[in-house]
């Protein structure tokens, strides 16, 4: 073969080369732009949702997948360069399980979060600043961190690990990272900005319903339930309670709870020294925390962290404190919502103010038409109706005829008895009612129409004399259980179509009188119930008397010292 048959090899192995050499970057220029493509569908997908926790999950999906990270995790930094949240994508419910506890900002994690610059590594051991994993995380060798910032602030960092064949995460993996942080700070201030949006319209109505509430007249308790279910919704908290001071003022009880709280829990009490519920109501002042505030809080055990307490009211005025919990693990109450909160705070204090000087104007023109009420009977009707009766009296030693002579004696009898009503009436409206103590007279009158729908009929009643203000509570409550077993007789064994009850002050003697036109004391002898009302009577001083009278049916006296 001659030489210049040999030549054409030369140039035809080099165009080869070439060839595959264009290959090549044809290759690479197509996944480049099968990346940026990626990249971009991943900035849409990451700021096309509102939620902040559903955002920040979704990008670190999307960061594993661009990446091909076989784990990845978003740590939220708190105050003191800790990490608030950690957001973990790629482990199965049982690899979590076995995890003691989430990183909580040490080590290389830490390094990130005071140096918030990008961390790229071959193997997480052999730096210097590695700490370890928690007991039970799963091992992990290439390691990717960057800084996710929202304006001037570091939001948190994304931290990818184990890159999928084996291969070590390189520079175009850490710069496609860097721009998905950036879009990803940009998600997560539309998300907040949202959030605080929709917090603002949810206080607004929250207010606006309360504050209606209470104006209108409804019951306190009511608007407080009302207040704490408002409050979870606005910032999604977990358990909402509003605690008041106990009767004894040493303790503070919840009153309302909104939320997930074990019925073994409820009714938990704070004491107003030594806790911070305590301190929150006794300086009016707001206090928060990432975690419980109080080291022996009971709802520590019970799986919450983040606690946010605030007092209704200020200054000398606080009324109780408001206090908000969510589980261990979630964000902590931001100062946003601290704002709002302390804003929402203030107006209910002032509307429940508001709702109970209401309450003491028309408690106060009541008792003022009360005391006229009585006036007028005292002074006009009782003393007409005294007149009345003296002409008859005079009037009865003119009439010759005896019938006529009975029936104006029978007049002025009535006349008297109705003296005597009006008078009890007056002493009833001259009592103070107390909705928290019911007063003597009231819960006899419960006790008498009570029995009405046991005996078919309403007994009559009379009570005269000042009830509620001579008649100790012992002594009213030893009256109130006379009288009841006192109708459970008339109920079972009177057989009666009419009874009457009478309650009396006359001097220095409380007495009880019940009438039935009933078969009257059967001759099977005293029954228990008989005894114990006699015993009572003995133990008190006064003497109880149970007798047939001439007309039929029986008479009951229960008479005993005020």
């Amino acid at each position: 073969m001659t030489q210049g048959e040999h030549r054409p090899l030369m140039p035809n192995m080099r165009l080869d080369e070439l060839l595959a050499e264009l290959q090549v970057r044809l290759n690479a220029v197509l996944a480049t732009r099968d990346r940026v493509h990626t990249l971009l569908e991943a900035v849409v997908s990451v700021g096309s949702d509102l939620d902040l926790e559903t955002v920040l999950r979704r990008i670190v999906q999307t960061a594993t997948n661009l990446v091909d990270a076989s784990y990845g995790a978003l740590g939220v930094v708190g105050q003191e360069s800790t990490l608030l949240q950690f957001i973990p994508v790629g482990l199965t419910e049982e690899e979590i399980a076995r995890i003691e506890h989430w990183p909580h900002g040490l080590g290389l994690l830490g390094l990130l979060i005071k140096d918030a610059r990008p961390l790229r590594l071959g193997r997480i051991s052999d730096h210097p600043e590695s700490y370890g994993f928690p007991p039970g995380h799963p091992p992990m060798g290439t390691f990717l961190g960057v800084p996710v910032r929202v304006r001037d602030e570091v939001f948190g960092n994304l931290y990818l690990t184990e890159k999928r064949g084996g291969g070590e995460f390189d520079e175009e993996d850490e710069a496609i990272v860097i721009a998905l942080a950036t879009a990803a700070g940009v998600a997560i201030e539309n998300a907040r900005l949202y959030e605080e949006t929709r917090r603002r319209e949810t206080w607004l109505e929250a207010s606006s319903d309360v504050t209606t509430r209470l104006l209108s007249g409804a019951d306190p308790r009511e608007v407080l339930a009302l207040m704490a279910a408002r409050a979870r919704q606005m910032t999604d908290a977990d358990l909402v309670q509003v605690l008041l001071p106990g009767p004894d003022d040493g303790a503070l009880r919840a009153e309302v709870v909104e939320g997930e709280l074990p019925p073994e829990a409820a009714g938990l009490a704070y004491e107003l020294t030594g806790s911070a519920a305590g301190e929150v109501f006794t300086g009016g002042r707001a206090l928060s925390a990432g975690d419980l505030l109080d080291a022996e809080s009971p709802l520590r055990a019970l799986g919450y962290g983040p606690e946010l307490l605030m007092p209704l009211g200020a200054g000398q005025t606080v009324r109780g404190v408001l206090a908000l919990a969510k589980r261990s693990g979630r964000l902590p109450f931001s100062g946003s919502e601290l704002r709002m909160l302390e804003a929402f705070g203030g107006q209910a204090a002032i509307a429940l103010e508001l709702a109970e000087a209401r309450r003491d104007a028309e408690r106060l023109t009541l008792l003022e038409d009360r005391d006229r009420i009585a006036k007028d009977l005292h002074d006009v009707v009782i003393q007409r109706l005294f007149a009345i009766a003296m002409t008859l009296m005079s009037t009865v030693r003119l009439v010759e005829r005896p019938e006529a002579s009975a029936r104006l004696q029978h007049a002025i009898d009535e006349l008297d008895e109705t003296i005597r009503q009006i008078r009890s009436t007056i002493f009833a409206l001259q009592n103070v009612p107390d909705v928290a103590a019911p007063s003597l007279r009231a819960r006899v009158v419960d006790l008498v129409e009570s029995a009405r729908g046991h005996l078919g009929f309403m007994p009559g009643l009379r009570m005269e004399g000042q009830l509620d203000h001579r008649v100790p509570e012992e002594l009213a409550e030893q009256l109130l259980a006379v009288l009841r077993e006192a109708l459970s007789n008339v109920v079972r064994h009177a057989k009666a179509s009419r009874a009457d009850v009478s309650v009396e002050v006359v001097g220095d003697h409380l007495t009880l009188t019940v009438r039935d036109n009933g078969v009257g004391l059967t001759r099977d002898g005293r029954r228990s119930g008989l005894r114990n009302m006699e015993e009572r009577a003995v133990a008190l001083g006064g003497d109880f008397d149970l007798s047939s009278p001439d007309e039929g049916g029986t008479r009951l006296c229960w008479s005993v010292p005020v």
